[in-house]
């Protein structure tokens, strides 16, 4: 009797959390992992974030790994074929289409991972993060630390006054706060 090989099957997997919390450390972190074993890999950034390097994702320790900037999420089904494994990160500024492409590669049997912001500066969910957490077989949240009082920190706290969506930045631009010290710090800035 001659045993039939099982069919891969794909999945989606979701870091999420805020700035500074490690998500692109993960990411790496799995990647790497996916590398190790031989498997083919393959990571994907969106163009417009060039903080560290146009074609690697850099985390804040200064890890990275290459990866292939792109424009559209469909992008990856072209680039994709033979892969493994499928890296993304900084998903949040891909358009809702990335849901789509990442279920189309899921169920070709690829294992998708993803990192993003899962709420923008002002605490509100952040473009495709809830649909794609939504379908993904796994979710994982993140946190940094609250500069503030070093409690646990799901906040990412713009420090600018620019009210654009998207500001890349740093830690000149942005800080991890908890609940409280981010409500407290909105208050005092609607008070001036």
């Amino acid at each position: 009797m001659f045993l039939e090989s099982a069919k891969k099957a794909g999945s989606i997997e979701v870091i999420c959390g805020s700035m500074f919390s490690g998500k692109t450390e993960e990411l790496i972190r799995r990647m790497k992992r996916a590398q190790f074993a031989k498997q083919k890999v393959e990571i994907y950034k969106p163009c417009i974030d060039v903080r560290y390097s146009e074609d690697e994702v850099v985390s804040h320790d200064s890890h990275s790994i290459p990866s292939t900037p792109i424009e559209s999420p469909a992008s990856m089904l072209l680039l994709s074929s033979e892969v493994e494994v499928v890296g993304i990160d900084e998903a949040q500024f891909f358009d809702e289409t990335i849901v789509e492409v990442v279920q189309t590669l899921a169920n070709r049997g690829v294992r998708v991972i993803i990192a993003g912001l899962d709420t923008d500066f002002m605490g509100k969910p952040f473009g495709p993060m809830p649909a794609l957490m939504a379908v993904a077989e796994e979710v994982q949240k993140v946190h940094a630390i609250c500069v503030k009082c070093g409690s646990p920190a799901n906040h990412s706290h713009r420090l600018s006054e620019s009210d654009q969506l998207v500001v890349l930045g740093e830690k000149d631009i942005y800080e991890p706060l908890c609940r409280h010290c981010y409500n407290a710090a909105i208050a005092a800035e609607k008070e001036r």
